[in-house]
């Protein structure tokens, strides 16, 4: 049951619009506080606790089994109140320099896979480059060798697009498990992203 409470579970603002990624127990907390709603993936109906905990899960849908009944898991959630998008920053890591880039070199815009990827820095380390959304961008391993400990302008290589810090967005929650549900309320163009992982 601990593994089932701490999947993930899509948070949706008022306006239907992604705005967080929290763990079942945390969805089902909000759901009895009446502070979301359950949202039907299938035909977009909304559920109070009191509606959701009536329903009876299917065979082998996942659930948590209560006292006295079985209650099924949502996989996405909307808030009731909040409508605001968030302003959480996203963390600066390899992952996520990765999923902002599209898994693509930042030079050549070849995708090679993430095993021939590499990170660079825009202003190398050598020259006194920092790591930071700003300074780091996918490089294929021909372009991060033929650029080597240089600024893009001195191996006169362009940059496709300025790295900058992205916002957040579903992607880039910490959770790896990834609900195909989320697929309707998530663009096309992120949820490939995501399964690229």
């Amino acid at each position: 049951m601990t593994k089932t409470l701490q999947r993930p579970t899509l948070i949706l603002n008022r306006n239907w619009q992604p705005v967080n990624v929290a763990t079942v127990a945390r969805a089902l907390v909000l759901l009895w506080n009446e502070s979301a709603r359950v949202v039907d993936h299938k035909d977009y109906q909304l559920y109070t606790w009191e509606d959701w905990a009536k329903l009876h899960p299917h065979d082998g849908e996942d659930h948590i089994q209560a006292v006295r009944f079985k209650l099924r898991v949502p996989e996405v959630v909307a808030l009731s109140e909040y409508d605001r998008l968030p302003v959480a920053h996203v963390t600066f890591s390899r992952r996520n320099v990765f999923k902002r880039d599209h898994f693509a070199c930042q030079y050549c815009g070849a995708q090679p896979g993430s095993e021939e990827l590499t990170i660079d820095h825009v202003v190398p380390r050598a020259q006194g480059g920092v790591s930071s959304w700003e300074n780091c961008v996918l490089a294929c391993m021909g372009c991060n060798k033929r650029k080597a400990d240089r600024t893009p302008e001195q191996a006169k290589m362009r940059l496709r697009k300025k790295p900058v810090r992205p916002a957040w967005k579903p992607l880039y929650a910490d959770h790896s498990m990834r609900m195909e549900s989320w697929s309707k309320f998530i663009s096309e163009a992120y949820w490939n992203v995501t399964l690229k992982e």
